[in-house]
C-alpha cells in the first residue's frame, strides 16, 4: 500500500514537471484557477437574476427569455466570459478533468444563493429537501466519442458527492448538430426530438445541470423529455449563462 501510494505521488510529480498546471483563466502557470483570476470571476448576484431563465439582472424585466423557458428555475453562478469561458473550453475540449470538482462548486455556491430567494412559482429556485436527483444535458454520442467522456456527467458527479443528492443519470442524446454557430430558432429546431430519458423518473424532483445556456434550447428540451417520463418539476443549473 505505501509501494502504491510513493509510486503513485511519483507518477504525479513526473507529470507536474512535463505538463505543468496552468490558471484556465489566464494560463499562467502554478494553480488551475489562481487567485487573481479567481477574484475576478464574473459571479451572477441572485437576488437581481431573472427567476425563470437565470439571466443577470432579469429580476424586474428579463429580455433574455421569451415565455417558452420549460424549467421551473434557472440558476447561473457566472457570465459567459473571461475565466468561465476558458473553463468550459479546458473542460470539454483540452481534457483538464480536474476542472470539474472546480465547476461543480461555483455551481453549488451559486444554488445555495439562490436558496433565499423565490422562483415564479413563489418557491425557493432551489432547496435540497426538495430535489430527489442530479441529471444533466447529455453530450451527443459523437462528442463522447470523440472526447472519451461527457464533460458535465463529471460535473453532475462533483456536484452529487458535495451536495448529497443522488445522481440521476437518466438523459441520452444520440444526435444533434453544433449548436455554436445557430441563431436561437436554429438551436430550438436542431435540438427537437433529439433527447429522450431512458428511466422513468414519474414524481421526480430533479435539478438539470448543463456548462452553459444561451437560448436555453438544450435545457428546454432536456427538461421536455424529463416531464414527458413523468418528472413532477425540473430545476435547472448552469455555470455560466449568455446574455
Amino acid at each position: 500500500m505505501r509501494i502504491g501510494r510513493l509510486v503513485a505521488q511519483l507518477g504525479e510529480g513526473l507529470a507536474e514537471a512535463l505538463w505543468p498546471t496552468r490558471c484556465a483563466g489566464c494560463d499562467q502557470p502554478g494553480e488551475l484557477l489562481c487567485d487573481e483570476c479567481r477574484a475576478a470571476l464574473p459571479w451572477v448576484e441572485q437576488r437581481l437574476a431573472c427567476p425563470t431563465c437565470g439571466a443577470p439582472y432579469g429580476f424586474l424585466t428579463c429580455t433574455e427569455c421569451d415565455g417558452t423557458w420549460v424549467p421551473r428555475a434557472t440558476v447561473a453562478a457566472l457570465g459567459f466570459r473571461g475565466a468561465p469561458a476558458r473553463m468550459v473550453t479546458a473542460l470539454k475540449d483540452a481534457h483538464e478533468l480536474r476542472l470539474a470538482p472546480v465547476m461543480a462548486a461555483a455551481m453549488l455556491t451559486a444554488l445555495e444563493e439562490a436558496s433565499a430567494w423565490p422562483a415564479a412559482d413563489g418557491l425557493p429556485r432551489f432547496s435540497p429537501s426538495r430535489v430527489d436527483g442530479v441529471c444533466f444535458v447529455p453530450a451527443t454520442a459523437a462528442a463522447c466519442s470523440r472526447r472519451g467522456y461527457d464533460h458535465m456527467e463529471l460535473v453532475s458527479r462533483e456536484l452529487a458527492a458535495i451536495s448529497g443528492i443522488p445522481l440521476a443519470d437518466v438523459l441520452v442524446r444520440p444526435r444533434a448538430r453544433d449548436q455554436r454557430e445557430l441563431g436561437r430558432s436554429e438551436r430550438a429546431e436542431n435540438l427537437a426530438g433529439t433527447m429522450r430519458a431512458v428511466e422513468d423518473v414519474s414524481g421526480a424532483r430533479l435539478l438539470l445541470l448543463d456548462d452553459v445556456a444561451t437560448t436555453g434550447a438544450s435545457l428546454n428540451e432536456a427538461s421536455r423529455a424529463l416531464l414527458a417520463r413523468g418528472a413532477a418539476q425540473v430545476t435547472a443549473c448552469v455555470l455560466a449563462r449568455v446574455w
